[in-house]
């Protein structure tokens, strides 16, 4: 019994573009007969000027905007869910994490700014609804929103990490961190000054040049590579095996650093402005 607080870990994933391969406002909007183009434009507006915490944007403007506010009811979040294309083998990740791994514990929570009723609609019979943390919202008995409850957005993910981390009794340093975007920038920041594992699933350099992993994968499986070499210290040929074992076959494994460099060119040398480049 002393070993098992020191091997119970808590694994936390965002839900848009982590978990799922589109945006839910995009979806949504594309569901009540918004432009999606309408919808970006709506939201980097508001990324722009920081009217809202990154991640929050669709939160804001179902709350605020005219037209959002009188087209999305409850029921069209629940059809986003169902509409929404996931990712690959999410449940059986979800079911090898929560059997463990090599005498280590995995508590399986989706951390997301997007609707709850989105989140819980797509992992329906996947992930328990009490392991969902998403933007909740109060609604008039029209089905129109009111207000907001709660948004997992920005420091809003650390709040409810930390929360997490209490109650299941588990050290800092044993969470485990998966996200795309600039919108997990903050509890990616947490975790890595506690030593936890924090795991890109994008090439964003919002994230991965702060994630200590990065994984590129249409399966969300991919994201058990690290885990299993930082968390369990398997060597790669036990890893290829363990994913053998659950019906996978690796095909490719590539490891590449990327190094983004902005070049600006003097007086003396070439014209061209600001030519980025990448150098593997």
């Amino acid at each position: 019994m002393a070993d098992y607080p020191l091997r119970r870990y808590i694994f936390a994933s965002d839900f848009d573009k982590t978990l799922t391969f589109n945006d839910s406002g995009y979806v949504l909007s594309e569901l009540v007969g918004i432009p999606t183009e309408e919808f970006e434009r709506k939201a980097k507006g508001m990324a722009k000027i920081n009217l809202v915490q990154q991640g929050a944007e669709l939160a804001y403007l179902l709350l605020h905007d005219p037209e959002f506010q009188s087209k999305v009811r409850k029921e069209h979040l629940r059809e986003v869910g169902k509409r929404i294309r996931l990712k690959g083998d999410i449940k059986l990740l979800y079911q090898i994490l929560k059997n463990g791994i090599d005498a280590h514990e995995f508590d399986f929570y989706v951390l997301s700014a997007a609707p709850v009723e989105v989140i819980q609609s797509a992992l329906e019979d996947i992930v328990p609804v009490d392991h969902i943390f998403g933007t909740e919202f109060r609604y008039k008995p029209s089905g129109e929103i009111d207000t907001i409850v709660r948004a997992t957005a920005g420091y809003g993910k650390v709040a409810v990490l930390d929360q997490l981390i209490e109650q299941q009794v588990a050290g800092p340093d044993h969470v485990i961190y998966t996200g795309d975007g600039s919108s997990d920038i903050h509890v990616m920041l947490h975790i890595n000054a506690r030593d936890g594992l924090t795991i890109a699933v994008s090439e964003s350099r919002d994230v991965s040049q702060i994630a200590k992993r990065t994984v590129l994968s249409t399966s969300a499986m991919a994201v058990l590579a690290p885990i299993l070499e930082e968390v369990a210290g398997w060597e790669r040929y036990r890893i290829r095996s363990f994913f053998e074992a659950n019906g996978m076959l690796i095909q490719e494994w590539e490891r590449v650093r990327t190094d983004w460099l902005t070049l600006r060119a003097t007086a003396e040398g070439p014209t061209e402005k600001d030519p980025e480049i990448q150098v593997r």
